[in-house]
């Protein structure tokens, strides 16, 4: 019998993950495969770790992980939790029911049909018509600018074949799984929803970590800002060249009436610092994103496991 591996990471869900692993337990009950259930705390605060070790004691098929603190959702801690997993496919979702768990059979039905991807891409969401918006332009961005064509919205619930996570594997730690998707080029099955609200609780993110990904996002998945900036960098060279040169034509004819002033000069000398900075700035980005994969980072640490056997903890 195939078996189905589900990753849960949860940050502070003690309203939650209760709900969610009673959800995802009667789903996968009423399907015909073996499962488990792989929730990765990353230093709940609230009372979510009590009540993982609570489930955990009543159903050996949910599964838990303890981080030492909180990597955040993506990245190191998702490869980590990967690391255990030892289903024939893998299902991702977030604790906090914006994305139904409802599709999952959906998923796995895409995936017996032959799809090694199979991906939910957001339609609408009731988390606001602005913050929406904002979502739907920052995936414009990334799509027209990367090296590589990206999905939108399709940052929730996600199903990748075994074969796709063991390639997956082998990138750096910090490469989000969406981009990873679209650089291997496999195909995608997109199945579409309408994301709800939190179920409980508040999101961890804020603005600055928003912003924060969606730069992270940009310089990983492209270097059209850097080519942009040199493109923008001759243009104001060019631009201050026919300047000068007009000034200096206009001084050579008027050279007693023409004053040309301090103020040209200052101006010109503030807007071109400025476009430096922001030149420097982006560079710095990319800068700090070649010191991140250059850098041996150690691997997450894990203060408890509960119901890992020692081949399950072998994983990929």
């Amino acid at each position: 019998m195939k078996k189905v591996s589900i990753s849960v990471p949860c940050y502070n869900e003690v309203g939650n993950v209760r709900d969610m692993a009673e959800t995802l337990t009667d789903i996968m009950q009423k399907l015909p495969y073996e499962y488990e259930i792989i929730f990765t705390d990353n230093c709940s605060t609230d009372g979510t770790k009590e009540i993982l070790r609570e489930l955990a004691s009543q159903d050996r098929h949910i599964k838990v992980l303890m981080n030492s603190r909180n990597y955040g959702t993506d990245g190191r801690s998702f490869k980590n939790a990967s690391r255990y997993v030892t289903g024939d496919v893998l299902v991702i979702i977030a604790c906090d029911f914006q994305d139904p768990p409802e599709l999952i059979p959906d998923f796995l039905k895409c995936w017996e049909e032959g799809y090694k991807i199979v991906c939910g891409q957001k339609t609408s969401s009731e988390e606001g018509k602005i913050k929406y918006a904002l979502r739907h332009f920052y995936y414009r961005i990334i799509k027209n600018l990367s090296n590589v064509p990206q999905y939108e919205h399709i940052s929730g619930i996600t199903l990748c074949d075994r074969d796709i996570l063991e390639r997956y594997m082998k990138t750096d730690y910090d490469f989000q799984l969406r981009f990873a998707i679209a650089d291997m080029g496999c195909e995608v099955k997109l199945i579409p929803y309408a994301q709800k609200k939190r179920k409980s609780g508040k999101s961890s993110y804020n603005v600055w970590r928003y912003l924060s990904f969606a730069v992270n996002s940009l310089v990983t998945t492209s270097t059209a800002p850097i080519r942009i900036m040199t493109v923008v960098g001759l243009g104001l060279s060019f631009f201050s060249f026919v300047i000068g040169l007009v000034y200096l034509v206009l001084k050579l004819i008027w050279w007693h009436s023409f004053q040309a002033g301090t103020a040209p000069i200052l101006i010109g000398m503030f807007f071109l610092g400025s476009v430096q900075i922001f030149i420097l700035g982006i560079l710095g980005e990319y800068v700090g994103e070649v010191l991140n994969r250059v850098s041996t980072l150690p691997d997450v640490v894990t203060t408890e496991e509960i119901n890992f056997e020692t081949e399950d903890s072998a994983g990929i």
